[in-house]
């Protein structure tokens, strides 16, 4: 897809979904505001709500999951929750990658990234919106950890180079994502991780280094606490023949 800066057409939703972004980056405008769709993010349609979007930065690949409305109630909880976007952790990822490589999708693994959706959406989507200049740092502080920025190693340098306080930082992080700075940047090193394995990576000490981990242990104890499993597990999971 080639770039498309510019807000599209209204988009309205025509059933109930939860989208996640596996690859690319967007923007997405809806009653709640602008998100910068980007993996690691989700959100929810509603029908009836218009959406807007905008492709500065060319195509995208995403994951739309169709519930009943029964079931979208089980999951979100509300008709029209608060806000329409969240924070995809590690947990869900996983779950996310196994259901597109075609795993057991009737059953098992889709029942599993229901439930573990439903989990990540009750954190955030009920909770009162932040003004819209945390919701600006947020974002930067997002964009750095994902653009893997050297302020982003630390929550000092990375507060200094937005301009706030570190604990406005952390605060405002807190209350957006659903999640603290600190397990947002693991989240994201995790997921790196799980891509790399499912691609069939073998060197998991030179993995460690290239993600940033002080060294292999680091790397899996940081893993096992994401997501129950060392990254050798993991590796034969996605590996897995069908």
């Amino acid at each position: 897809m080639d770039s498309h800066p510019q807000w599209s057409e209204a988009e309205v939703a025509g059933g109930h979904v939860v989208v996640l972004v596996r690859r690319g980056r967007f923007r997405r405008r809806a009653r709640d505001g602008v998100l910068e769709a980007e993996p690691g993010t989700g959100y929810l349609n509603v029908p009836g709500e218009p959406s807007e979007f905008a492709h500065p930065a060319g195509g995208d690949v995403c994951t739309a999951v169709w519930l009943r409305p029964g079931l979208w109630r089980s999951v979100v909880g509300e008709e029209r929750p608060v806000r329409s976007a969240f924070y995809v952790d590690a947990a869900v990822e996983l779950a996310h990658r196994r259901v597109v490589a075609g795993g057991d999708v009737a059953f098992g693994v889709a029942e599993g990234l229901v439930r573990l959706v439903g989990a990540v959406v009750g954190r955030v989507v009920n909770r009162p919106l932040p003004g819209a200049a945390d919701r600006r740092v947020v974002a930067a502080a997002r964009a750095a950890v994902l653009e893997e920025a050297p302020e982003s190693a630390g929550l000092v340098p990375l507060a200094e180079s937005l301009g706030v306080s570190p604990y406005r930082l952390s605060r405002a992080f807190s209350r957006e994502v659903g999640v603290p700075l600190t397990r947002f940047r693991n989240g994201v090193r995790v997921g790196r991780a799980v891509e790399r394995l499912e691609a069939g990576e073998e060197d998991l000490a030179g993995m460690a280094a290239d993600l940033g981990f002080a060294d292999q242990a680091h790397m899996t104890r940081t893993v096992r606490d994401h997501l129950g499993q060392t990254p050798t597990a993991l590796r034969r999971l996605l590996t897995r023949p069908g």
